[in-house]
């Protein structure tokens, strides 16, 4: 099976972000999405060009235009926030926010949206299909040349644990404290051609890959292999996906500031002539899990050798590695804003905190969700 990589402007960026809808009063989320996409929809009915539906109906997805910088992404990103948001305030009884998933509503309450490809993939997963009640953003950066971008996507596997832990921002599951920062990454690893990638030679295995999948009756298309990271064809992209979804503009540009940097860097070793390093795979596999069972606190192994170190330190050092790439990206500020979720805490971090300070009680954390995306920015709480 042969397929196609999109031309695409060589670190060219953009942003998906997921928010869920809840009810002002009591927190829990609204399945109220199809009612707000009819009404972002055109006089003629036609789809908004960038605001979409997700597999619930408490969600909506934005998808930010193609850009040269990171500030371009989000700023879309916040436009669409305000047409969203305009359409919950004129329903009077909605709010937004973003996480890796919900404090504490419940899976059986919540309605499927009605797409085919949705109802297949809750036919064929079940419970653990009905259990996706998780949140998260995706970043495209351009790759210039198919044959980067399996390299790329390879070396990218040793940051799946400074990304999952900044990003980490679900503690709570069904109203339980689960003891992760993210359990939505074990979650969303359930799902069939979910989780982290394989690691191919070269772009014909990733082709045959594909062609076994659809031929055996797993996946229609490629778009169906969810990997944490992966290659997106239609865009000419790697697309990371691992991260949780983050509450504020301030975050989703930081975070997004770090992959477009990553890739930009990886890239300009590539064609230095360097092969990237990679790591082997059940290191790659470990370091997600402490990421997602520790976050921040987690000890990652940062090489084949097996050294190990905090991944805030990590991450600390990576800022300064990457201060040359950023300003090259124009993506200075949004870079340096990592240092703040460093001091602050990430959000799983933030969201234990508030719950702690209210007595457990996790309407509280809602608020403060919804707080953060309504102000664009984290603060210490």
């Amino acid at each position: 099976m042969e397929i196609e990589f999109a031309r695409s402007a060589r670190s060219s960026v953009g942003i998906e972000w997921e928010l869920a809808i809840v009810d002002r009063a009591t927190g829990e989320l609204a399945s109220v999405g199809d009612v707000v996409l009819t009404e972002l929809g055109g006089p003629d009915g036609s789809p908004h060009p960038w605001i979409t539906s997700e597999l619930l109906t408490n969600t909506v997805e934005l998808v930010s235009g193609v850009h040269d910088r990171v500030a371009g992404a989000v700023e879309d990103l916040t436009g669409q926030v305000a047409e969203v948001r305009a359409v919950l305030d004129r329903l009077g009884e909605y709010e937004l926010i973003c996480s890796g998933s919900h404090p504490f509503s419940r899976w059986y309450d919540q309605r499927l949206s009605d797409k085919p490809r949705y109802h297949k993939l809750v036919e064929r997963t079940r419970w653990w299909g009905r259990n996706m009640m998780i949140w998260g953003i995706h970043v495209h950066v351009g790759i210039e040349e198919r044959d980067k971008a399996l390299p790329i996507l390879d070396a990218m596997l040793a940051y799946v644990p400074h990304l999952q832990a900044l990003s980490a921002s679900s503690p709570f599951w069904a109203g339980v404290e689960t003891g992760y920062a993210s359990n939505r990454a074990l979650m969303f690893q359930q799902l069939p051609t979910a989780g982290l990638p394989y690691q191919f030679p070269d772009w014909a295995s990733y082709e045959r890959y594909v062609d076994d999948l659809v031929r055996t009756g797993v996946i229609e298309d490629h778009t169906e292999v969810r990997w944490d990271i992966r290659p997106s064809p239609r865009w000419g992209t790697i697309e990371v996906r691992v991260c949780d979804g983050v509450s504020s503009a301030d975050e989703i540009g930081a975070i997004a500031a770090l992959v477009h940097c990553l890739v930009e860097w990886l890239s300009t070793r590539l064609d230095e002539g360097e092969t990237l390093p990679t790591m082997q795979p059940w290191y790659v596999r470990e370091n997600k899990w402490r990421a997602a069972r520790y976050g921040m606190q987690a000890e990652i192994i940062t090489d084949t050798a097996g050294t190990e170190r905090l991944v805030a330190d990590e991450v600390a050092d990576l800022l300064t590695t990457l201060a040359p790439v950023a300003e090259r990206l124009g993506c200075p500020v949004e870079l340096q804003r990592i240092r703040a979720m460093l001091e602050h805490g990430a959000g799983y971090e933030r969201q234990l905190r508030v719950a702690a300070e209210h007595g457990g009680d996790l309407t509280a954390v809602v608020a403060h969700l919804a707080r953060e995306l309504r102000e664009g920015t984290t603060r210490a709480q």
